[in-house]
């Protein structure tokens, strides 16, 4: 009994030690008064850790969709993409048929100054067999990932040498970027996508746009479809960017946060010009500050479908054992005001994630009249007096519904079992000299390239492998999808990622409904004059 009274005592204490910092309820001091006495007097032994770890989760889970326990190793992946690095071996790959190929070994990196190759098949990590046995991708990266310095041996199939190549690769920083393509699209117009908001991403974007002036760039397209955040620095950059000085960016405000307002300055690169920008379902929190503030402003036009609607504020705050609790301390707003948060129910997570498939289902992805928003979500934005809404992401200035006119069964059959992956890696790994050769650069691989009927026959045979039966009618119909997907592929496997994102957006309407807007003087002011 005096274990527990003493164990109960130093709960108080440190209930007490709490206080002094955050005002601690009855109910706080409840609860860690229960965790105390079920650690000393419960039936059977308790893994403290684990039972605190679920107390916490299950305390978030009540309060909003965003508000999150994160564990030690969680935090360690979830900061890499966004810190811009991390410690590891320098590649790029794919894990198809249960055998991880090099797609690239990046440049500079530690990988390509051993002689590692893109087509190489990894088989042995440290003398354990990874090839064949059904390992994920997680479990695979955790072996090659590493403190920088230290050394992982791999074994190496390559084509055309019938013994496995050994390689001793001493591990390093390795960027990750945040922008993936940024190319001229015609002589005056650019095209910037960003993938995420994270430490690096201004200074990618200012270089990339300074590039792409000196190209003769005029006017930009940004795309930010599925980039689903980060950092809320880097968004507010990009839109002072865009902005003349003294123009209210973003402001966030909560019951105990006071409002803070984020404002233009005179620094903008990229102040004049035609600027559309490029959103959908996935275009979630820093991407919905950045395109919400070009929107108010009449800055540019915005063209896609509707955003996700995150516009709640997280703060980050380590606890003990470098687990996190990520919790929302206030909503953030577009300069007119509109919190952009979607509705959600306390506890309720399901619902709220299952979102996007009930947009699907209501009509949302193929009709914008299938959106409606109650007059008093309406606002007016600063300049033009355009009507625009809260409540629910940013809605776009002129909605572009989802392309599925080339969806057919055997599509989707054969792309949920990466079969145009798999063509394409073959197809590189046996010809890639030959790729190389005839198209010495990826502009020329982009404008002459063609996929051949034989690589499509491969692909049906491919398919016939999966257990896929043939449907004429339904290969017909997707057919130059499936071309342009193999081709896209090809692209990134043999110079960059890039290439792939010029393919693909051939086939995108957003992507085309931008072009055709930003090089159409009149269409693109109407639309910014809601005329």
């Amino acid at each position: 009994m005096k274990r527990v009274i003493i164990s109960t005592l130093c709960f108080f204490m440190l209930a007490a030690t709490a206080s002094a910092q955050f005002k601690m309820s009855e109910g706080s001091k409840k609860v860690a008064t229960a965790i105390a006495i079920i650690e000393n007097m419960y039936v059977d032994n308790v893994d403290d850790a684990k039972l605190a770890e679920d107390a916490v989760k299950s305390l978030l889970e009540k309060l909003d969709p965003h508000s999150t326990y994160i564990s030690a190793d969680e935090v360690r992946d979830m900061n890499e993409p966004l810190e811009g690095n991390f410690d590891g071996i320098g590649i790029s790959f794919n894990l198809l048929t249960d055998t991880l190929y090099v797609i690239e070994a990046l440049p500079g990196g530690p990988s390509e100054k051993v002689g590692l190759r893109a087509g190489d098949k990894i088989l042995y990590v440290n003398d354990t067999l990874i090839a064949g046995v059904k390992k994920s991708t997680r479990d695979i990266t955790s072996r090659l990932k590493g403190p920088k310095g230290t050394a992982v041996n791999i074994k190496v199939q390559r084509r055309g040498i019938p013994d496995l190549l050994n390689f001793k690769i001493v591990r390093d920083k390795i960027p990750i970027y945040s922008i993936d393509a940024s190319y001229m699209v015609d002589k005056s117009t650019g095209y910037i996508r960003i993938i995420r908001f994270g430490a690096t991403t201004t200074d990618e974007f200012r270089k990339a746009l300074h590039k792409l002036k000196t190209q003769g760039m005029a006017n930009l397209i940004l795309d930010l479809e599925y980039n689903g955040g980060g950092y809320m620095t880097p968004a507010i950059d990009i839109s002072d960017d865009f902005l003349d000085s003294g123009k209210l960016i973003v402001y966030t405000e909560g019951l105990r946060q006071p409002r803070r307002d984020e404002v233009s300055t005179s620094k903008g690169s990229f102040e004049k010009g035609r600027l559309v920008i490029l959103i959908n379902e996935g275009s979630a929190s820093a991407s919905e500050i950045l395109s919400g503030a070009v929107q108010d402003w009449d800055r540019g036009v915005i063209v896609g479908r509707r955003s996700f609607g995150k516009g709640l504020v997280q703060r980050q705050i380590p606890l003990s054992d470098e687990s996190m609790m990520r919790l929302t301390v206030a909503r953030y707003y577009t300069p007119t005001g509109r919190s952009i948060q979607k509705p959600y129910t306390k506890g309720d997570l399901t619902s709220y994630n299952l979102d996007v498939i009930e947009r699907y289902n209501k009509g949302e992805m193929m009709h914008a009249d299938s959106i409606h928003f109650p007059d008093s979500l309406k606002y007016t934005t600063l300049l033009n007096h355009r009507t625009v809404y809260g409540g629910g992401g940013i809605m776009p200035d002129y909605f572009v519904p989802a392309d599925t006119t080339f969806a057919s069964e055997y599509y989707k059959k054969v792309w949920n079992k990466d079969v145009t992956l798999r063509i394409a890696y073959n197809e590189v790994d046996n010809h890639r000299e030959d790729i190389l050769k005839e198209y010495p650069t990826s502009d020329d691989f982009y404008k002459k390239f063609a996929v051949s009927d034989q690589i499509m026959d491969k692909l049906i045979a491919a398919a016939k492998d999966e257990k896929i039966e043939f449907d004429e009618k339904g290969y017909e119909k997707s057919k130059e999808t499936l071309k342009r997907q193999i081709k896209a592929y090809i692209g990134r496997d043999v110079y960059d990622t890039e290439a792939m994102v010029k393919v693909f957006n051939e086939d995108s309407e957003i992507f085309k409904k931008a072009y055709e807007i930003i090089k159409d003087e009149k269409l693109y002011n109407g639309l910014l004059k809601n005329k």
